[in-house]
């Protein structure tokens, strides 16, 4: 699976490359004193995919951590990579923050989704995305009519891909019957989702209200499974001002379990009536 966007080529590069330094038993500052024209500083910035990377620093690098020509050579295309936009690298109606969620999503394999309030964007209809947007601010605005541009532009380029990823999203009952719209919309919005989850590679369930208390009742979250072993699973948790990417195998490993808890708790959304 290819490595998109230039924030994810970044955050791979970032990754093999402090890999490769911590092999040698190198510290940062070391590195830096080895007047390879990188200071500590920048070195800190392209270990965590801050930062555009240069083919002359990656082949500086690999000298000094006594990398062999095939490796250096596969971290320098990366090292192209950190500088090449994808469409929504220049997309102003995306937030920053939110721009290496699109380039995990465009790269991941699978992708776990619990949502107790509100149908996932890669399966929300026109006319819901309309109100959901329209909720926050004036449907009539410019503003709305980029978002919802961009959500039908992220559905596309999901669809587009091959081997499409596996996707299984976990709705509360609350999705399925709040009024997003009204209710001629929603009903859209419901049937659409039973239409998507027919397709070999969609698992769509509902959590019913008859579950009661539930193991992710601390709200919405999305687990990024990635076939290159080189790049770690990633847990997305989003706020209306930011988000947060947890990386750490103990921290995946324990949405999992939550995930696994929901999923066994739910029920497949041609069963739910």
């Amino acid at each position: 699976m290819p490595v998109t966007g230039q924030r994810v080529v970044r955050r791979a590069l970032g990754r093999r490359l402090t890999r490769l330094r911590a092999a040698t038993g190198k510290s940062r500052r070391e590195v830096a004193e080895a007047k390879l024209g990188i200071s500590e500083p920048t070195l800190h910035r392209i270990e965590t995919g801050k930062v555009p990377v240069t083919v002359a620093n990656v082949r500086a690098l690999c000298w000094l951590y006594g990398v062999d020509e095939s490796v250096a050579n596969a971290l320098s295309d990366l090292a192209l990579g950190t500088s090449q936009e994808e469409w929504w690298d220049a997309n102003p109606a995306i937030p920053d923050w939110f721009k290496l969620y699109v380039g995990l999503e465009a790269s991941a394999s699978a992708i776990r989704t619990y949502e107790g309030e509100v149908v996932p964007g890669e399966l929300q209809t026109e006319q819901y995305a309309r109100a959901i947007y329209g909720a926050e601010q004036s449907v009539e605005g410019d503003a709305t009519d980029r978002h919802v541009k961009l959500r039908l532009q992220r559905q596309a380029a999901m669809a587009a891909r091959f081997p499409k990823p596996c996707l299984v999203t976990v709705l509360g009952q609350g999705v399925l019957t709040r009024q997003v719209g009204g209710a001629e919309v929603l009903a859209g919005q419901v049937e659409h989702l039973r239409e998507v989850a027919r397709q070999k590679h969609v698992e769509i369930r509902v959590l019913p209200w008859s579950a009661g208390a539930h193991a992710a009742m601390a709200g919405a979250f999305r687990i990024m499974d990635f076939e290159d072993p080189e790049d770690p699973d990633v847990v997305y948790l989003e706020s209306h001002v930011g988000a947060l990417y947890l990386e750490e195998p103990e921290e995946v490993q324990e949405y999992r379990r939550i995930f696994d808890l929901i999923t066994a708790a739910s029920v497949p959304i041609a069963d739910f009536r």
